[in-house]
This record gives structure tokens, sequence and C-alpha cells, in this order.
């Protein structure tokens, strides 16, 4: 897209024969994850509140001692949430308290992907009944986007030649400004997963390709 900007007039009144070309380059990469995280926990129900904490905490307690013995890290294991919630049923249109449910959620960090199905099992051998989604993304994004951002660079630069050319303009290639517009956070791919204990050796998880997007705007001057 481009923008010819209107032309300046001169001290006598005549319009100045410089022009500007304004173009948006964007430049893409694709790249494999290499980090994965889980955000996974313990459901727990009782008449009594203290009872549903204890068996809650005492569970959850397990399922973090399992990852660990198969080697994820301690300071890769977070909790995100907590809940307490009271439980009602209704009968004959009447609500009748039930009980209590404690819900403890975790987040954990996995830097060897090929270990994502086994801590997802190992999880859920040990008690863990929530599996909320799996979330890919790459340690070290940077050097991706610092190749994403050239190739926008090339982008708008073949952009503004072709728009010259095909208008028959005489540009100077070397743009008077470049913005570079930074993107949101990179969207990462997610996979929801069923917490559910299988015979199978390990549950399947396709960590697919992330998509790192660069964008600028480059402001050239041509005379007509």
């Amino acid at each position: 897209m481009y923008y010819p900007s209107p032309q300046p007039l001169n001290r006598d009144g005549r319009r100045n024969a410089n022009r500007f070309l304004t173009v948006t380059g964007i430049g893409s990469v694709k790249a494999e994850p290499n980090v994965a995280n889980i955000k996974l926990g313990v459901e727990t129900q009782d008449e009594e509140l203290t009872t549903a904490q204890q068996t809650n905490a005492q569970t959850l307690d397990q399922v973090i001692d399992s990852l660990i013995q198969i080697g994820i890290p301690k300071e890769n294991i977070q909790t995100v949430d907590y809940f307490i919630f009271p439980q009602y049923d209704y009968i004959d249109g009447k609500q009748q308290f039930r009980g209590y449910e404690v819900t403890h959620l975790i987040n954990v960090t996995i830097e060897n992907l090929d270990q994502t199905g086994e801590v997802i099992d190992t999880a859920v051998a040990n008690g863990a009944n929530r599996v909320s989604n799996i979330s890919f993304t790459i340690q070290d994004p940077q050097s991706y986007y610092q190749e994403a951002l050239a190739s926008a660079l090339k982008n708008a630069n073949t952009k503004a030649q072709t728009i010259a050319q095909t208008m028959n303009l005489q540009i100077d290639m070397t743009p008077i400004s470049i913005d570079e517009q930074l993107p949101p956070s990179q969207p990462t791919p997610q996979t929801m997963v069923k917490a559910q204990a299988t015979g199978a050796t390990s549950t399947p998880v396709e960590p697919g390709q992330l998509e790192i997007t660069a964008r600028v705007e480059t402001k050239y001057q041509y005379i007509s």
C-alpha cells in the first residue's frame, strides 16, 4: 500500500517536484517450538472445606513430586490459580448446599519437548484431573524476529521499486525514514488435552510450528 504525499509549496507558490512514497513491508519466519507450557491441576470436592483443601494439597504435592522425579526442575513448576467454590444442588426448585470444590492449577514449563507426553501421563497417573491446555513457544525468539525484520525491509524495498517502475518514477531507494511496527506478542500454538489415564505409552503431542512476523513502514522520496 502506498501513499503519495501532496507536493509542498515553494516560496514562490509553486509545487515542489519532490514527492514521497510510503510502503509497508512484511516478513515472516517459521520456527520449531522448543519450550512447552502445560497448565494442569487437581480438583477436589468435599462437604467440609478443610477436608477438601487438605485432600487437594496432598494430591497436588504427589503430582509435583512425581514431575520432579522424571526430571522437571522445581523452578519450572509454578502455581497460577487457586479456587474455592461452594457447591449447590437444586431440588424441587430449592437450593441445597452440597459442599466445596477446591481447584489448584499449576504451570509446568518443559524444556525437552519429547518429554511433553510423559509429563501429562505422569501427572494424571498421580492424581491430576485438570489439564487446561498446552502452549508452545521459542526460548529465544529474538534471532528469528531479526530474520523476519530483514525480510520485511527487503519486502518494502521491492514494493517501492515495483511502484516506481510501474509509474515511471525517479525514486531514491535510500529511505528517508523507517518505522518498525512493533507487533503484539507472537501467537503460540495451543493444544487442548483431556486429562485421562490411558494404556498408551505416552500421550501424543504435536507442537507444530510458530510463525514470527515483522512489519516496517518505509518512506522514500521520488521525482515525477
